[in-house]
């Protein structure tokens, strides 16, 4: 097992199937273009077969499917049925709901039986203006059909000031009347947000102010979480829970078990580095020759992750996914 002096190890992998998007949400796209799927991704074979790999070498035991936005991806079906059958604890997908209601025969089929959808409000005017594209309602029907399906659901909000601060609130209502469990994310210093602090503190929203806003309406207390949780997470007795994950306000590199694969086969171990590593040609070779070659990279991937605290990174979130 490859373990750092902190005691970190890769235990969770995050996989981007696919660079492409159908929306093009203002914190992540700036300039607006919806992007698409890189000329060199690799496909689902190389895909699993590097899932499979990193297992082997590293220990994952958790897998988190995103993207880009995962559902447009001609990959999925193949890709899920084979990691459907590696073992893994947990699989779980990161989506914005938009294909969500279309694809949830396959997802069910698959064993999924987890997903984050990122929704930053309920109003359907802010929703485009954010997300610049899709439809809210598409979404929220969705997310009511993933939960008669008997899937778990978490709702991820980037709370932003000037956009939709005001949503709060009634995303919080509308998650705890359903059983979702909220995600409140702090903005991160990534891509442009790295080099621009300016805009980067104009819009950015605290923990302690998501608190004392939740404070107003709902007596909450801390409770327990994973140790290599991202979220500080909350209880509202009665009604549900809800969690923040603080990465400026409480940072949580010290235990980061988190490994990226991008769609085109570079790892990633810290979304606070530029460093990256190709493993896209290891993916052919056979399981005796890729074994020794991949750990040797990973520990490297390793070496990347930051000793405290995220110190920001030139790195677009957009490439490697959530």
């Amino acid at each position: 097992m490859i373990v750092d002096r902190q005691g970190r190890r890769f235990r969770n992998l995050r996989i981007s199937l696919t660079s492409a998007c159908n929306y093009a949400c203002t914190y992540c796209v700036p300039n607006g273009k919806r992007l698409v799927a890189a000329q060199d991704e690799l496909s689902a074979e190389a895909m699993a077969r590097g899932v499979a790999y990193l297992i082997e070498a590293a220990g994952i035991e958790r897998l988190r499917i995103t993207g880009g936005e995962p559902l447009v991806s001609p990959k999925l079906e193949s890709f899920m049925t084979a990691v459907g059958k590696m073992g893994l604890d947990d699989i779980s997908l990161t989506t914005n709901g938009q294909l969500l209601a279309k694809k949830l025969p396959l997802l069910v089929e698959a064993g999924l039986r987890r997903i984050n959808v990122s929704l930053d409000t309920l109003d359907a005017s802010a929703f485009r203006s954010i997300a610049r594209g899709g439809d809210l309602a598409t979404v929220l029907d969705g997310m009511d059909q993933a939960k008669a399906a008997g899937m778990k659901i978490k709702v991820n909000m980037v709370p932003l000031r000037g956009q939709n601060l005001d949503q709060v609130m009634p995303l919080l209502d509308y998650c705890l009347e359903r059983g979702y469990e909220l995600r409140f994310i702090e903005l991160m210093r990534m891509g442009h947000l790295a080099k621009d602090n300016n805009a980067f503190l104009q819009q950015f929203v605290s923990l302690q102010q998501l608190l004392a806003l939740i404070g107003e309406r709902y007596e909450y207390a801390q409770t327990d979480a994973p140790v290599d949780a991202t979220a500080v997470r909350y209880a509202i007795p009665g009604l549900g829970n809800f969690g923040v994950i603080a990465n400026e306000s409480v940072p949580f590199c010290r235990t980061c078990s988190r490994l990226r694969l991008s769609s085109t086969g570079w790892l990633h171990g810290c979304l606070s580095s530029s460093n990256r590593h190709y493993v896209g040609d290891l993916l052919d070779k056979p399981r005796h020759q890729a074994l020794p070659a991949l750990q040797r990279l990973l520990v490297k991937a390793l070496g990347d992750k930051q000793e405290v605290a995220f110190s920001g990174g030139a790195t677009v979130m957009k490439i490697i996914g959530g």
